[in-house]
């Protein structure tokens, strides 16, 4: 057998008990099994560049990341996206209130992609 589809099969078998564990994972742990996934997967298909990368970030993630402080920062950014979707309900308002159909549906469009954001940065927390 090649070493490339040894590498292959090899990255198969690490990805998919990784992805199993990954899912019951949380916070820094789950960080680190799928920057560990990533890592085989790249080492699979040969791209060199990319598992620098990655084992780069899985060093900062081992060296850096706590539980409590990743909790901290995806709270502090559903914070921020709560006050952008306020914002844009604000901006919707106001658009109404002019009765301007081209800008009621911009400010439409922006309220919809900041609820979007509001709701993947909550189930990040849960990650």
């Amino acid at each position: 057998m090649n070493a490339r589809l040894m590498g292959t099969l090899l990255a198969t078998v690490l990805v998919l008990p990784g992805g199993a564990h990954a899912a019951e994972a949380k916070g820094c742990a789950a960080k680190r099994l799928d920057l560990e996934r990533q890592i085989a997967t790249a080492e699979a298909q040969g791209n060199s560049g990319r598992v620098a990368g990655l084992r780069q970030a899985l060093s900062q993630v081992r060296a850096n990341c706590t539980d409590k402080g990743l909790r901290q920062q995806r709270l502090d950014d559903i914070q921020e996206k709560l006050r952008q979707v306020g914002e844009r309900e604000r901006e919707l308002r106001e658009a109404r209130a002019e009765g301007d159909a081209d800008k009621i549906q911009k400010r439409t469009d922006k309220l919809r992609d900041a609820r979007r954001e509001l709701a993947e940065a909550r189930a990040e927390l849960q990650r």
